[in-house]
């Protein structure tokens, strides 16, 4: 067991930033040449004592955690349970391999450094130049004179000019970087119609049609295409070729910049490409997932998956373990993933730390307006608008609002997003993110829909005034704390479930409503204030601070006009029920009278000919409460 363990994590002792690991500390396409320890220590020293640092540690000390939780597990197995997963693994290693598809070629494209290109190419007095597309907080893309220092993306940008003196920054434009995708993706739907954007400058195409079409191999499509791209844009791509997008995205890196990589349809050349290739390169396991895997299995290239597939078996989950045997087999998705509609859509900018709130509003206001810009690109619409945040201090909190009405509008967004970031002033804050979920197509939105909601027509024929029902249409909206789950979040789920542990069967029998056949009976017509009873308007509070006692609606605090709209809505609710109830009385009294008075016959009076038998039984909604409000 202890040769499964691996080896031991790396000490700090002398030189403490050996054991400093950090998303600054991997290397990119570029930085091949560049003294690691060098700029490991750099990074150490600048970022000691900061905010960050702090931050790091805490994560570091939750996978050492996890680590030691791994090794204990891994340290418990017998020399049967080993056994057991071993078989478990062969089975499913065997079941894997019988799924590899060889007839598809696929290809993934990225853009060289593609923000730093842009400004580049718009200003060529840049070419030549270490250049960050950035600020002094954070780096957005270093071209590859800079890398040559150790400068990368996600870099703090004073870091970058203590590894690179003269480093030249230039603040990021992000209309111009879309305004070159698009030109791309004209090139892209050329050979494949249906590829697959997953970011402004990168993109996985199916060009197996293309090959058997044209007859032509997957390296001369690749040649075509980055040339097209080059021509289109003047800016330059590297590509990979191979049998599925997994592997295609890792050969894309390989000669980067300005190059391509085939690896051909064969599974021995597929197994010998992944055998010495290190597991940090595919997608999906990143910094942690990598320490856990090289210090508790000694696992460090694709290869030594399969060699450790029973303790993989055994100490991840089904999904987890079934990819880390995939990654070791060179397999890949393969089929074009359908269409779905998008999730959510979102957007976040990362700044210098401030705590200046005409500044943060600022930002929140431009989000606002990129979150808008996006979705009417789309056609969408959504419900649930989340506000992320990342203090000074590294912690991240989200906020959610749910609105009763589908939105997509600037002014909209801002209002619920100006509210909710109001409720958590003052703080100081490096980033801020807007995201819009429960979405929905634009034209199918159904608050377009000229079917009333009983709700709504209850306040329309009480008098309520248009702009009133506008805002509790769009402004009764259901708070969702940072630690509750807002995945499967519904209006309607609060609602059936009464809080505090109430059940709907506990209601008084005073306040249930009689049955419908009964309402003519003076003894068993509901008094008005019965029917209040059940929701008085003082009996209306906030249940830990943000749950209506009475719906279950969630209103922050932050949301003090909303609260007490909120409660007056309750309260016009209960008016309108007992005006309801007294209408019932009078319909029932005049029935009454009308049957007294009207004179005995054996003739009986000719009736209105109905359109049907079930119509005939009841009284239209709209004329019962028309009837009701003459009588009152």
């Amino acid at each position: 067991m202890s040769a499964a363990a691996g080896t031991p994590p790396e000490g700090g002792g002398d030189r403490p930033w050996q054991s400093y690991h950090t998303a600054y500390t991997n290397a990119k396409a570029g930085m091949e040449g560049v003294d690691k320890e060098k700029v490991q220590k750099v990074i150490y020293e600048m970022s000691k004592g900061s905010k960050y640092f702090e931050n790091e540690q805490r994560k570091e000390a939750v996978t050492k955690q996890k680590i030691e939780h791994l090794r204990a597990q891994c340290a418990a197995l017998t020399d049967n349970d080993i056994s057991h997963f071993q078989k478990v693994a062969e089975k499913k290693m065997l079941e894997l391999e019988a799924s590899r598809d060889l007839s598809k070629i696929w290809l993934h494209t990225d853009m060289d450094a593609f923000y730093a290109a842009v400004e580049t190419l718009e200003n060529p007095s840049l070419k030549g130049k270490p250049l960050a597309v950035g600020s002094m907080s954070m780096i957005a893309t270093a071209s590859y004179e800079a890398r040559k220092f150790g400068v990368r993306a996600a870099m703090p940008g004073f870091i970058g000019c203590k590894l690179c003196p003269g480093l030249v920054f230039v603040r990021p434009n992000f209309e111009r970087y879309t305004h070159y995708s698009e030109l791309t993706r004209k090139v892209f739907q050329r050979y494949d119609p249906n590829f697959i954007a997953t970011s402004l400058d990168e993109a996985y195409l199916n060009i197996t049609n293309v090959c058997i079409e044209r007859g032509i191999t997957g390296e001369e499509v690749a040649t075509e295409l980055r040339s097209a791209i080059y021509q289109e844009t003047g800016l330059t791509c590297s590509a990979g070729v191979a049998p599925n997008r997994m592997i295609a995205k890792v050969c894309s890196d390989i000669n980067k910049p300005n190059g391509q990589f085939i690896l051909p349809n064969d599974r021995e050349a597929v197994l010998t490409f992944v055998s010495t290739l290190p597991i940090r390169k595919i997608g999906g396991i990143g910094k942690v997932t990598e320490q856990m895997l090289r210090q508790v299995l000694g696992i460090s290239t694709c290869q030594e998956m399969l060699q450790k597939a029973a303790f993989l078996c055994a100490l991840f989950s089904e999904g987890s373990a079934d990819f880390f045997l995939s990654v070791g087999l060179g397999l890949g998705g393969t089929e074009t993933p359908e269409q779905r509609q998008r999730k959510s859509i979102s957007c976040e900018r990362t700044f210098a730390a401030t705590n200046d709130s005409s500044l943060l509003f600022e930002k929140l206001d431009s989000l606002a307006e990129n979150l808008t810009d996006d979705l009417q690109k789309e056609g969408l619409k959504g419900k649930t608008l989340t506000l992320k945040l990342k203090t000074a201090d590294f912690e991240v909190r989200t906020r959610a609002v749910t609105t009763r009405n589908y939105i997509n509008s600037k002014e909209d967004i801002l209002v619920y997003a100006t509210k909710l970031l109001k409720a958590e002033m003052p703080l100081s804050l490096r980033l801020m993110g807007l995201r819009m979920s429960q979405l929905h197509d634009e034209k199918d939105d159904p608050s377009t829909s000229t079917q009333k909601t009983l709700d709504i027509f209850f306040r329309s024929s009480n008098g309520v005034s248009t702009d009133q029902q506008d805002f509790f249409l769009h402004d009764e909206s259901c708070f969702i704390p940072e630690q509750r789950s807002f995945g499967n979040h519904s209006n309607e789920a609060v609602i059936s479930k009464p809080l505090g542990g109430t059940k709907l069967d506990d209601v008084s029998s005073s306040a249930k409503v009689a049955p419908a056949e009964k309402l003519n009976e003076p003894d068993n017509l509901i008094s008005p204030k019965a029917v209040a009873s059940s929701s008085k308007p003082d009996q209306q509070s906030w249940i830990d601070g943000y749950i209506c006692s009475i719906c279950g609606f969630e209103l922050p605090p932050g949301f003090e006009e909303e609260r007490l709209e909120h409660s007056d809505f309750h309260l016009a609710e209960t008016l309108q029920q007992e005006e309801a109830v007294d209408g019932t009385r009078h319909i029932s009294n005049e029935s009454r009278l009308a049957d007294r008075e009207r004179p005995c016959s054996t003739t009986p009076t000719p009736k209105k000919k109905l359109k049907s038998s079930k119509e005939g039984k009841h009284i239209p909604i709209d004329a019962f409460f028309t009837k009701c409000n003459k009588n009152l």
